[in-house]
Order: structure tokens, then sequence, then C-alpha cells
């Protein structure tokens, strides 16, 4: 059923389930000490969640050393320079 099926009544009384999902929300976040992550109301789509800053005590991002970097830069080459011998314009 779309909204523009629904009678008076049960668009106050959706609007009325959202007022109170907000203010669920709300009280849960301040419960558990977290920042809302939209405005009331606002629902985000679909796709990758927004990236979080990291929480205390949190691991350091691991990074590759160069030598590993030239390791996997020189591969890198190896394999175009073989798939371009090959006739391939890509792997």
């Amino acid at each position: 059923m779309t909204v523009t099926h629904l009678s008076a009544k049960q668009l106050r009384r959706a609007a009325a389930l959202r007022e109170k999902i907000d203010s669920l929300e709300k009280a849960l976040a301040a419960t558990l000490n977290l920042a809302p992550e939209t405005p009331a109301g606002i629902r985000q789509g679909r796709g990758r969640p927004k990236k979080v800053p990291p929480v205390r005590g949190a691991k350091a991002k691991r990074r590759f050393s160069k030598a590993a970097r030239a390791k996997m830069a020189a591969a890198a080459k190896k394999r175009w320079a073989k798939a371009k011998a090959a006739g391939k314009k890509s792997l």
C-alpha cells in the first residue's frame, strides 16, 4: 500500500509512530553515549556506511614497508608485461 492510498487516520498514526521511533532512538543513543548519525526524521539511503572515527584504544592502521611496496610494484609490472605480451588490454 502506498502513502497516497492511506486514510488521514492512518497517516496520523504513522506520523505518531515515526515520532515515537525517533524519540526512542535518541534515548538509546543517549544511554549508550552515541552521537546521532542522522538528524531526526531523515533516513540514509543504501550504500556503504560512513567511516566512523576510531574509538580509544583502537589499533593503528597497518602500513606496508617500502620494500614490500617495491615488491608489489615489481610483481604488478611483471603481470602487466606478461599481459601486454599476450596482446591483452586488461588483466
